[in-house]
């Protein structure tokens, strides 16, 4: 049986989490089967049919049967369902701060869409989603369409025009701001802001054709799609989501002028981007080599930095990579060519293993072999030997010996990586400079000032101020002051991360950190400045007053923070700071202020229960990372009886979701 098209008529239902709608499919029969399986989670279904005449089906909570109506050669289904995911399709926020996105990586697409989990079976999509006139619609491929349905209702059609796995499906749906480019081959890029962040699309999407332009010339294929949009939403799951066509990214990511000095999006965009070619246009067959998705466009991504930023800057990436594999290496021990891989073996390993053969095989040759096993496999489902194969055709490169190490054993292979790795010169310097540590200060100190004078990659002369953090100031001054000179961010900010203790006399030029062009050297700074300058405190708060910082407002948090703990400090205003602070807990806000609030209110004042209580709602959190600092939070403080008492007798309050977490922690001793 051959499944080529699914088409699917949606609506979206916000108020009770539900989406429902008419799927028909097009499929033929090549031989005689008994069922026909589609993957279909906790949903209902009604008006079933096969080539137009009504059909019995049996639906389990994970699929939906057929078994008769269905002749050889080509046939049509349809049918209509409704379904309320617990995970994969996700509501966030209330009225004109919703959004509604879906993640559907692995085999999660059947949650809110009937499909098939497994990558090998690929399909056509086309997607006409129903929603408020007044939101944005985003989905795969080209937008043929978009019309009113009535007052308050449009119409969005979507159509692919090339197979992909279901995985790769997306919606996405918000209030969101557009911007478009042209790549240097015609290709249209879309890029979505939600209207809040509108300001911020040049730092967010800062080099995103320069990357497009690059990835496809050196990939050699050109870009397989018709079209590539970006959107960020809240909330999301992971740093971002390759769909075909249409990658979701995390807020995280969306930054301002300054925020681009700490955080950037170019990581991920190349990454994501790298995947339209390698998991989009070709998939791997099965788990067991996921690295032929995560590994080349872990790799991709890399080169696309050193194209933008260079050598030196690929080669300490690699160095850093190189350093957590090796650490890694001591526990774990399963192998790259295994679906039970970690995510760092599978992505950062991967890379390396692309690294190493593209060192012995030469760029050229290992450029032709990729270009080669994309054409020769688009839009179908590849392993790890596809590929090997396209390199023995280009190479006398032994890839049966390189399997054997780089992919089927474990462990990490330092030797060999650190030969590559010292073909450039700043990594040499780099390992030399590493190499003083021990020397005493007076020794070196000619050779740090050298090197703070010098042109130096920041990694060398960050390494120099971490050498020195033991140095008594008055010995090490002369240093300090020529590496607070630099115009490197990086390097200013390696001052203020290791210079914790310094004279009076120096408060001036340490109090210029408040002013570098970077949040996270302005929170450091403040930090220390507070703390060490009991005095000055009032004089740093009217300074600091109205910072935001990043997306997870560390700045503003920080300083309502300090606000509280001055006591000096606005008294009158103590009671508006604090439900300013608590305010940020709430689910108006996404988990990353939350997180950060509790935090912060934990600090405060431990005993209120109106902050415990912002522990519970977390416990049933879609992100992971906020449920687990939730459930890591209660057990900490149940050690207590106060504390233990207070979430025992806050069970009868809370939903039956939230009961049974909290429940369960508190039964754990």
């Amino acid at each position: 049986m051959d499944f080529k098209t699914l088409n699917a008529n949606l609506s979206l239902h916000a108020g009770d989490r539900k989406i429902s709608g008419t799927v028909n499919y097009t499929f033929d029969v090549m031989s005689s089967i008994d069922t026909i399986r589609i993957d279909a989670k906790n949903m209902n279904f009604s008006d079933v049919k096969i080539n137009n005449k009504s059909v019995e089906f049996k639906k389990s909570a994970t699929e939906l049967k057929l078994f008769k109506g269905y002749k050889k050669g080509k046939n049509t289904l349809s049918f209509e369902y409704e379904a309320t995911p617990k995970q994969t399709l996700y509501f966030i926020g209330e009225g004109h701060g919703l959004e509604i996105w879906t993640q559907g990586q692995g085999k999660y697409t059947s949650h809110w869409l009937p499909s098939f989990d497994d990558v090998n079976e690929k399909l056509v999509f086309g997607l006409s989603i129903s929603y408020l006139k007044d939101f944005t619609v985003l989905s795969n491929g080209i937008l043929k369409n978009n019309e009113d349905i009535n007052q308050v209702e449009k119409r969005w059609d979507y159509q692919m025009e090339k197979p992909m796995s279901s995985y790769l499906v997306m919606l996405a749906i918000g209030k969101y701001e557009k911007q478009t480019n042209v790549s240097k081959s015609g290709n249209n890029l879309e890029m979505y802001l939600s209207r809040s962040d509108a300001s911020k699309f040049e730092y967010t999407y800062k080099n995103t054709k320069q990357i497009f332009d690059f990835l496809e010339t050196e990939i050699g294929v050109k870009y397989p799609w018709e079209i590539y949009r970006q959107v960020a939403v809240k909330d999301f799951l992971y740093g971002g989501m390759e769909n075909t066509t249409s990658t979701i990214f995390s807020r995280d990511y969306v930054v301002d002028e300054i925020g681009f000095n700490d955080r950037t999006y170019i990581n991920v965009n190349s990454h994501e981007l790298a995947h339209q070619w390698f998991g989009d246009l070709i998939t791997a067959e099965s788990g067991k080599h996921h690295w032929l998705q995560e590994g080349f466009a872990t790799y991709y991504a890399l080169l696309a930095e050193k194209e933008l930023f260079g050598e030196d800057h690929f080669n300490w990436e690699m160095y850093e990579i190189a350093e957590r594999l090796q650490q890694a290496s001591k526990k774990d021990t399963i192998p790259l060519l295994n679906e039970k891989a970690s995510s760092l073996t599978f992505y950062q390993k991967g890379a390396w293993a692309l690294h190493v053969l593209r060192e012995n095989v030469g760029a050229k040759n290992f450029n032709k072999a990729v270009k080669n096993y994309l054409e020769k496999y688009s839009f179908k489902n590849v392993n790890t030997d596809d590929f090997l194969k396209e390199i023995n055709k280009v190479s006398k490169y032994d890839t049966e010996k390189y399997k054997a190490i780089w992919l089927e054993k474990s462990g990490f292979e330092v030797k060999e990586a650190l030969g590559i790795l010292q073909k450039n010169k700043f990594i040499t310097h780099y390992l030399e400079t590493l190499a003083l540590a021990e020397m005493p200060f007076e020794n070196k100190k000619q050779k740090f000032e050298d090197i703070l004078n010098s042109n130096d990659y920041y990694p060398v002369k960050e390494e120099v101020l971490f050498q020195i953090q033991a140095v008594d100031f008055a010995e090490k001054k002369a240093l300090i002051e020529l590496a607070m000179k630099s115009s490197d961010v990086k390097v200013r900010q390696a001052v203020a991360k290791t210079l914790n203790k310094f004279p009076e006399e120096f408060l001036p030029q340490f109090e210029t950190f408040l002013d570098d062009k970077s949040y996270v050297t302005n929170e450091i700074a403040l930090n220390v400045l507070w703390s060490q300058f009991p005095k000055d405190r009032i004089k740093y708060l009217d300074k600091s007053r109205n910072w935001e910082g990043m997306n997870d407002k560390n700045l503003r948090i920080l300083w309502l923070t300090m606000a509280l703990a001055t006591k000096e400090f606005e008294p009158e205003n103590k009671v508006k700071f604090y439900d300013e602070l608590l305010d940020y807990t709430s689910i108006n806000y996404e988990s990353v202020v939350r997180q950060n609030a509790i935090t912060n209110l934990l600090y405060v004042n431990p005993g209120d229960t109106n902050v415990l209580r912002t522990l519970v709602n977390p416990l049933t959190h879609h992100k992971w990372q906020f449920s687990k600092f939730a459930r890591d939070k209660i057990r900490e403080l149940i050690k207590k009886d106060t504390f233990r008492l207070f979430f025992s007798e806050l069970l009868p309050e809370l939903a039956d979701n939230e009961k049974v977490i909290l429940n369960r922690l508190l039964s754990e001793n």
